[in-house]
């Protein structure tokens, strides 16, 4: 479907991922049962719906395909499908993570590829 999606991952809590290897995901992760991810049409929107005003995070770009079977899109806001994640990330999958400042109106994306 997408060949990138993205997860937006508080700094502190990637670095211990990438410490360990594996990313089990955030709180809200856990509570659900998958790791939450975003296309790249999405990741914008989830950013100022649910990481409004906070600081120190990272946007984390994901190469979709090597994720198999344990993807899936699932429906969620609106309709839209979501990726979710049902198992534990693997640091092999990461295309790169680059910092996700606040700016004067938001989030300032790097650039995304779909």
């Amino acid at each position: 479907m997408h060949k990138i999606i993205y997860k937006i991952a508080p700094q502190e809590l990637w670095t211990e991922a990438e410490r360990k290897g594996t990313f089990i995901g955030a709180p809200v992760d856990l509570a659900d049962g998958f790791i939450h991810f975003s296309t790249a049409a999405q990741v914008k929107e989830t950013a100022r719906r649910h990481f409004a005003g906070q600081d120190n995070l990272l946007i984390v770009a994901i190469a979709a395909d090597q994720l198999g079977p344990a993807l899936k899109y699932e429906p969620s806001r609106g309709g839209d499908l979501f990726p979710h994640l049902y198992g534990p990330l693997s640091m092999e999958a990461v295309v790169w993570a680059k910092p996700l400042p606040l700016g004067p109106d938001g989030h300032v994306f790097p650039d995304l590829e779909a």
